[in-house]
C-alpha cells in the first residue's frame, strides 16, 4: 500500500467486510458471506485508490441486489 488513502480505505471496506461475513455466518446467507470475503480481500490485490473505492462499493451493494 503506497498511499494513505489506499490503507484507510481497506481499512474501512475490511471492517465492512468482516460485518458481512459475521452476518452471512450467523444467517447461512452466502451472498453476504461471499461479499465479505470479497471486501476483505481486495484490498491487498487492488492498489489504486478509486479502483478499490469502485470495486469496494460494488460489493456492499451486490447483497442487496442479489438474493439466493
Amino acid at each position: 500500500m503506497d498511499t494513505q488513502a489506499q490503507l484507510l480505505w481497506g481499512l474501512l471496506f475490511s471492517s465492512i467486510g468482516f460485518g458481512f461475513l459475521i452476518y452471512g455466518g450467523r444467517q447461512k446467507a452466502p451472498v453476504p458471506l461471499a461479499c465479505g470475503v470479497g471486501l476483505m480481500m481486495i484490498p491487498y490485490f487492488i492498489s489504486n485508490a478509486l479502483i478499490l473505492v469502485a470495486a469496494g462499493l460494488a460489493l456492499m451493494a451486490m447483497p442487496y441486489f442479489v438474493r439466493l
